[in-house]
Parts: structure tokens; sequence; C-alpha cells
């Protein structure tokens, strides 16, 4: 059957959440919008792949700073719909001041989880180790991990923080990497999955000058 020129097509992702925490709630709409085209709208962030989406109440509906919302596949409650993925430069101030903090809540809620990270991560190249990526993580720390996670893997942050010696705090840690990997930081990803068009972006300007490809090589 086909769709009406009126149907709201949602975003295709390869990875979508299915779980989104308010970052900003504009009842009114954005403001730089024609007061025609205005209605409410919510700035979220993903809980498992930090997707940064938009998305629009049902009728009657709001939503608070830090409210986690339903906006998988199944029926949902106060979302009508995903209005479009956003790029970090696209949050509104309010938005950014509240992610890392958002962000953070999100990590400590799935502590097993992101523990698993300081137990596990690897080497990135023969030069360089994961956890060097993460910051205020340098060398001695990094060494201090991987020789205590021999002897028995980390339980939770605290039990981290405890046989690493000066070791930062261990979720606002990956909360900055997380916040860092959003607004596009770095060349390497160890949280949030580069989407598709981000990828084929990144591709296109690794590609050598158009003079220099097909070229013909004796």
């Amino acid at each position: 059957m086909r769709k009406s020129r009126d149907a709201k097509e949602e975003p295709r992702d390869e990875k979508k959440d299915e779980y989104l925490r308010i970052i900003d709630y504009l009842p009114e709409g954005k403001a730089e919008m024609p007061p025609h085209r205005r209605k409410p709208l919510a700035q979220g962030v993903g809980e498992k792949y930090f997707s940064l989406l938009e998305i629009v109440p049902r009728k009657g509906m709001s939503f608070e700073s830090g409210e986690r919302v339903y906006i998988g596949d199944e029926a949902r409650e106060k979302v009508d719909h995903i209005e479009r993925r956003i790029k970090y430069e696209w949050l509104t101030p309010t938005a950014k001041a509240e992610l890392p903090f958002i962000i953070e809540e999100i990590i400590i809620d799935n502590e097993k989880h992101f523990i698993t990270f300081y137990n596990t991560a690897g080497p990135i190249s023969v030069r360089q180790h994961k956890l060097e990526r993460l910051p205020r993580i340098g060398k001695k720390h990094v060494k201090a991990i991987l020789d205590e996670r021999v002897k028995k893997s980390f339980a939770s942050f605290e039990d981290l923080q405890n046989r690493v010696k000066s070791m930062p705090d261990a979720a606002k840690v990956l909360s900055d990497t997380i916040n860092n990997e959003l607004k596009g930081e770095g060349k390497y990803r160890l949280f949030v999955p580069i989407i598709k068009e981000e990828r084929q972006t990144r591709e296109r300007d690794e590609r050598p000058p158009r003079r220099d490809r097909g070229r013909r090589r004796y």
C-alpha cells in the first residue's frame, strides 16, 4: 500500500535507540521557525547508541529534562514521531549544557554494561590502547588498569577507583569521551557509532584529489 504524501517518514537508522533521555523541551517550538510551522519539540540523546534526535510529543503530552521516553517500534505512550536525527551543532544551548550530565546518568544507570569497557578494552594499534583515548587517563593509569583486571575483573566503578591509584571519576571519564565523540572530536569512536551519512562524508574527505584518481601508473 502506497503511503500518502503527508505521512511522516521517520529516519531509518542502522542502529536504533529504543529509549531516549530528554535534554531540552520546547513547548512552543523553535523561535527561529515561522510561527505557522512551530510545534512542540524535544531534543534528546539515546541510551544505547547516543543518537541525538528531535521528537514530537503526542497531543496533550509534555516532557521534562532527564525524562526517559520510549521511541522504539512498538506503541509509544508520549511520542508522536521522531522528527529527525540531528548533529551536535544543532542542539539548543540548554541541550548542550544538559548533555554531559544526562550521559553520565545513563552510564551510572547502566554501570554493569559500562564497567565492561574497562575490563575488556584492547589496543587500537601496536602503539596505542583504547584506554589511552579516554580523557585524563595516562599511561600509568592504563598499566595499572591492565595489571589489576588480570588479577580480577572490576565489579563496579567504585571497585576500579579503589584499586587503581589516582584514578579519575570513572563514569565522568566515559561521559566526557562520549560527549567529545558527539561533537565530532578525535579520529576514533569508542561508543558513538558512525552513521551512514557521516561515513559517506568521511570517505569522500579521505579520497585523493580527482586528478589523482584513475590515473594510469607505469
